[in-house]
């Protein structure tokens, strides 16, 4: 089962990118601080103790002909007297044996280099960690062989405790910098949204019917871009709520002529009875208007379904394969019973029982579309007129093209566009319509990527046709054919 997503906060969001970051630095800077400071710290020492090991290596008396290595007694006062820590020295002589010092101190792992150059390292003596500065004597004319080894050695009390403190006087003011910079984070980011609560506020104070833009000046620039598309939103919301009031207007308008003809007829029928007049061609007359006026309501409430539906965009994801041919065969079957009525020869052209003319779309739709174009060819025919519905498939797989054809007065160039107006009827006809028929056929057509033109059927009326018969129009509709999708 599917859970909602949880709604996520801007500023918790922005505040967790910009504290991660520094929570995630200030241990790399408390290593990085620990680091120096062993550096630090072991500058000074460092250098007392080299200087401990030159001045050793200077009473140091070398005899280069017997090879003799002689040390004075006094050399290990050379140690600096210290309480904290603890030193030894070493002098190895020509062949690695003790000359003097400590015995248990490790030489150097690096090969003698010859020179006054003194090299440090950290080792363990005693189980007990120690610094060693060492140097590398060469006896008089000895030319490189037999080098004699001093060494200092000293424990790290005293570089630790001046690193601790060291690492105290920079870390410990981080404790206090980083609560106060998280609260000026926390501060700033409050302020910089500020706009945003502000522009929550103006748009909830709005009332329900106030759809004029929102002023774009009063945002920051971050926010103009989605300003801008709320007010274009509000400006296609406001336009679409006007054509509704209009299209309900409208209704109500043209509902009302029929709906008045009912209320009319009845009262007729009922002051007849009561004054004892009535006679029973007068009943029926008065039964037929109210028949009349009732199938003009009920033929105007089922146009204003059939526009709902046609506008309705999630009919229209609902698509299946559709035969036009099929379609228009049964539209024109349901026709056959009207047309003979008026005298009209209606008929159907194009493929039967075959796939070509098969297209994806919403079969109600693409009914109703049909059933319009039919139904509005044979309005404006006369009697004695023709109306043909033709299917047509394109060789290459392309488009399907639906034609209704009539031989009615057809449709001025000026007016083509209007027609699809809802409510719009063509100037000059007396036609008892709803005015919605083709403004139906240009919804499912926008739901379908159809397109739909009017040209003349004829150019001229044709020899010997009767009174009324004109140059026809011809209704053309071309489908997109589409492969089905899953």
């Amino acid at each position: 089962m599917a859970t909602s997503r949880e709604q996520r906060s801007l500023f918790g969001e922005i505040l967790d990118w910009m504290l991660a970051p520094l929570l995630l630095l200030w241990p790399m800077s408390v290593a990085l601080t620990w680091l120096v400071a062993q550096n630090i710290a072991n500058r000074p020492y460092d250098r007392e103790l080299a200087d401990v090991a030159r001045a050793m290596s200077r009473q140091v008396v070398v005899d280069a002909a017997q090879g003799a290595v002689q040390v004075p007694a006094g050399l290990a006062d050379l140690l600096r007297a210290d309480d904290e820590d603890r030193g030894w020295y070493q002098v190895l002589g020509r062949k690695g044996e003790l000359v003097s010092g400590e015995n248990d101190l490790p030489p150097p792992e690096e090969a003698p280099a010859l020179g006054s150059e003194v090299q440090f390292r950290d080792d363990t003596l005693h189980d007990e960690p120690v610094r060693v500065a060492w140097l590398w004597m060469a006896p008089p004319g000895a030319e490189g062989e037999g080098a004699v080894l001093v060494q200092v050695a000293e424990t790290l009390d005293k570089r630790s405790r001046l690193a601790t403190e060291i690492i105290k006087g920079v870390i410990l003011p981080q404790f206090v910098i980083l609560p106060l910079a998280v609260l000026l984070v926390w501060f700033a980011l409050a302020r910089g949204i500020k706009p945003l609560s502000e522009l929550q506020q103006r748009i909830r104070r709005r009332d329900s019917n106030d759809l004029s833009p929102i002023e774009e000046r009063d945002v920051p620039e971050e926010v103009a871009p989605l300003v801008s598309s709320i007010n274009d939103l509000l400006a296609r919301l406001d336009q679409s709520i006007g054509a509704q009031k209009h299209f309900l207007a409208d209704a109500a308008h043209q509902l009302k002529t029929p709906l008045a003809g009912l209320r009319t007829q009845a009262e007729l029928a009922a002051r007849e009875i009561d004054s004892g007049r009535s006679d029973p061609e007068s009943m029926k007359h008065s039964l037929q208007q109210i028949s009349l006026a009732s199938q003009r309501a009920a033929h105007m409430v089922n146009q204003l379904l059939a526009m709902a539906r046609a506008e309705n965009k999630d009919q229209a994801l609902h698509q299946q394969p559709v035969d036009l041919a099929e379609l228009a065969i049964e539209t024109v079957r349901d026709f056959v019973p009207r047309a003979m009525e008026k005298h009209i020869d209606l008929g159907y052209e194009g493929p039967q029982g075959d796939t070509s003319a098969t297209l994806i779309g919403q079969p109600v739709l693409i009914r109703e579309m049909v059933r319009n174009l039919v139904d509005n060819a044979l309005q404006y025919t006369p009697a004695g007129g023709t109306v043909t519905a033709r299917v047509m498939a394109d060789p290459f797989g392309q488009v399907v093209v639906l034609q209704v054809e009539d031989t009615g007065p057809g449709i001025p160039l000026a007016e083509r566009e209007l027609v699809f107006h809802a409510f719009y009827r063509a100037l000059g006809t007396n036609v008892d319509g709803s005015g919605l028929g083709l403004a139906i056929v240009q919804e499912v057509a926008v739901q379908h990527g159809a397109e739909v033109s009017i040209t003349d059927a004829h150019s001229r009326p044709p020899p010997g046709a009767p009174a009324g018969i004109g140059p026809g129009a011809l209704f053309t509709v071309r489908f997109p054919v589409r492969k089905p999708t899953a």
